[in-house]
């Protein structure tokens, strides 16, 4: 069987979770693909770098160069001329006009829950291509129960149609204890221990404002660090951590005896050191008190399960999939919950008990997940489309 796979978004250089996605499922379905006697064509709008995934004889790479409409334009065609058993994309769209044996992933469906997050175009854009890949294709994998919900209920695609398939983690993760890596990675980022950590976008959906508040509002003696891109509508989020530093610093001005030295100004507190490269998230994870990931929605949440492999205990939501990710391995809050947030991060801040035990059950649950079992189902499903 011939699988081709839009792998577009594996080339990516600053990889998010769609781009990891991809990436780390293509590598797992190499080897597998070669047990099955199956042949993968991967399809790329640009070279990817060397090495990027190995070589190998049942490994076909197909380069359109092409920047803007891609996936309509110069890959359908490709597709229509040289037409593979069954057509994969894994973190896109299908093309408008194929219409061979397909099967896409579809993340989340947070832009139902929360439209104002998004650009218009955009926003019309997330809405015309899920349900696009819903009608569409062949087989949908969903990456959580939740995210299958929403399919159902909110796009009213069949629920026969869904596979729920959980994503992996990054096998290079696990706890660093070199601890001139940490100290040269905190350098880099200006990050001072002890630190609770925050990883992904800097959008509304992450509920930073909230956090942000919850945080300054706790009176840790910790660094908050904001890390990753920044995305739409974060202004709002911006000007919230420097409402925060301000708060803070009267607070500790009032608390200084009159014999004190005066208030140095320090900005420090709040880090929004921007992307972090993959090579230090290890380091930058290991090394954090918890990571604080009280998200609005999710549609799988891996940042989550990447602190877990690092030792690091999770705050995060009740809400979407992440009591599915995570289970009892973490602490759970309402995200509107300003007073739950706080209290648990005083908590994390101060009962070292409780993080050795969040750390221990977040090892266990860490060991659900692997590309590996991810690319067996996945390889299951596409397989599945052929006999069809």
């Amino acid at each position: 069987m011939i699988v081709g796979i839009d792998g577009s978004r594996a080339v990516t250089e600053q990889r998010t979770g769609t781009e990891a996605y991809a990436y780390f499922l293509i590598s797992a379905l190499i080897p597998l693909a070669a047990e099955r006697n199956h042949t993968l064509r991967l399809y790329f709008n640009h070279p990817p770098s060397t090495g990027l995934f190995p070589e190998a004889p049942h490994v076909e790479t197909t380069v359109i160069p092409q920047h803007r409409l891609w996936t309509h334009t110069r890959l359908v065609r490709e597709l229509h001329q040289n037409p593979p058993d069954v057509f994969f994309t894994p973190a896109h769209v299908i093309p408008y006009t194929y219409r061979g044996p397909s099967v896409a992933t579809i993340h989340d469906l947070g832009y139902h829950h929360f439209p104002e997050a998004h650009p218009r175009t955009q926003l019309a854009y997330l809405r015309w291509s899920t349900k696009h890949n819903g009608r569409s294709a062949t087989r949908i994998i969903a990456d959580s129960q939740a995210t299958k919900t929403d399919l159902t209920q909110l796009d009213n695609i069949p629920t026969a149609k869904i596979d729920v398939i959980y994503p992996g983690i990054d096998p290079d993760l696990e706890p660093v204890e070199d601890e001139a890596w940490i100290t040269a990675v905190l350098h880099k980022y200006g990050i001072i221990r002890p630190y609770f950590l925050y990883i992904g976008t800097i959008q509304p959906r992450k509920n930073l404002v909230r956090l942000v508040q919850a945080y300054a509002d706790s009176g840790v003696p910790h660094q908050l660090v904001l890390a990753g891109k920044t995305g739409w509508l974060s202004q709002p989020i911006l000007d919230e951590t420097e409402k925060a530093e301000g708060k803070r610093q009267k607070h500790e001005a009032h608390q200084k005896s009159p014999t004190s030295s005066p208030l140095t100004i320090d900005n420090s507190k709040i880090i929004l050191p921007g992307y972090i490269d993959d090579d230090d998230k290890p380091a930058l994870l290991s090394a954090a008190t918890a990571l604080l990931f009280p998200s609005l929605y999710e549609g799988f949440g891996f940042p989550a399960l990447e602190a877990q492999a690092c030792g690091t205990p999770v705050l995060t939501s009740i809400t979407s999939s992440m009591p599915e990710v995570v289970a009892d391995s973490a602490i759970l809050v309402d995200p509107l919950d300003k007073h739950a947030i706080i209290k648990a991060i005083q908590a994390l801040a101060s009962n070292s008990e409780l993080c050795q035990q969040l750390t221990q059950k977040g090892f266990a649950n860490v060991n659900r997940f692997s590309w590996q079992k991810t690319a067996v189902h996945v390889l299951n499903t596409l397989e599945s489309c052929k006999s069809t």
